[in-house]
């Protein structure tokens, strides 16, 4: 039963932190998130099979994140505003070709990172041709441009 209490509460405690952390792509991941990754991952290994390292305990552990992360999943689909709370909501970041200052603070995003999202989806060079810029849930920034002609 220790392991399931472990797993749960790690759970819960990497679900607050990744939220707070922000949001990211693996497209999006740097060399210092990689190795805090790998770091975490190896912490959370330590926190949730503490000093058993035993086979029965590492698959209990598993099985429980899993359950958990089921049963979350089954939780956002019927009520929504859970759903928004835990994985965020879309962020209209540009809008009529005009960077949005206080929105792109909050998301750490810079104006060159909308630039390079718009040079690698739809070939565009400057703020002025991109209608609206998009942060998604997933940490992708969509860009939609004016139409052309």
């Amino acid at each position: 039963m220790d392991a399931v209490l472990r797993a749960a509460a790690i759970y819960a405690a990497l679900l607050v932190l990744f939220k707070v952390a922000g949001r990211r792509t693996l497209a999006d991941i740097t060399n210092f998130d990689l190795l805090l990754l790998l770091i975490i991952g190896e912490a959370t290994q330590q926190a949730l099979l503490g000093d058993d390292f035993s086979i029965t305990k590492a698959v209990l552990v598993i099985v429980t994140l899993i359950v958990i992360d089921v049963g979350l999943s089954f939780l956002k689909l019927r009520f929504g505003r859970l759903d928004a709370l835990i994985e965020g909501t879309s962020t209209l970041i540009v809008e009529e070709g005009r960077p949005l200052k206080k929105r792109l603070s909050e998301a750490r995003l810079r104006e060159e990172d909308i630039l390079l999202a718009a040079r690698q989806s739809q070939g565009l060079e400057r703020m002025a041709q991109i209608k609206y810029a998009i942060l998604e849930k997933s940490g992708k920034i969509s860009i939609i441009p004016y139409p052309s002609g």
